[in-house]
């Protein structure tokens, strides 16, 4: 009986503790005002800092060689049991050694350039290595920069 009444008188008491602690938050918390009656606010960024901000972004490097570049192509994933460093792509028209450049990595590998029929916009197939070496998603369709020799 006694568990009983100690219970009751504890949880009956419970109702005036978050009176009680939300006024001493509140006065612990008390900010004074201003003269002109407004309450002052947080630290605010000087508008100098938040340029220092937006200056300091990094933006992924683009190709150095302009004059070789063949086009800008969207890639995928080509046959993954087809060893090599290779871009099927309809941006050329022989077999020939080039460079692929995918900028929001800023990486570039060295591939062979194969032929396939098709307009220069028709997409490309890169191989699975390639894709690697360049960092993209396997699962992706890319936008790379093909780039002769």
């Amino acid at each position: 009986m006694r568990w009983i009444l100690i219970t009751v008188v504890c949880v009956g008491g419970c109702g005036l503790v978050p009176e009680r602690g939300a006024s001493l938050v509140s006065e612990a918390v008390s900010v004074p005002a201003h003269a002109d009656g407004t309450t002052p606010l947080r630290p605010q960024p000087r508008p100098d800092e938040l340029a220092t901000d937006l200056e300091t972004t990094v933006e992924p490097p683009e190709p150095q060689v302009s004059a070789g570049t063949l086009g800008r192509t969207v890639a995928t994933l080509g046959n993954a049991a087809e060893p090599g460093m290779w871009l099927k792509t309809p941006l050329v028209s022989t077999t020939q050694p080039g460079r692929v450049f995918l900028p929001s990595t800023g990486k570039t590998v060295d591939v062979t350039l194969i032929p396939i029929e098709g307009p220069a916009t028709a997409g490309s197939r890169l191989s699975l290595a390639a894709m690697q070496g360049i960092g993209a998603s396997l699962t992706d369709l890319i936008e790379v920069d093909v780039l002769a020799g």
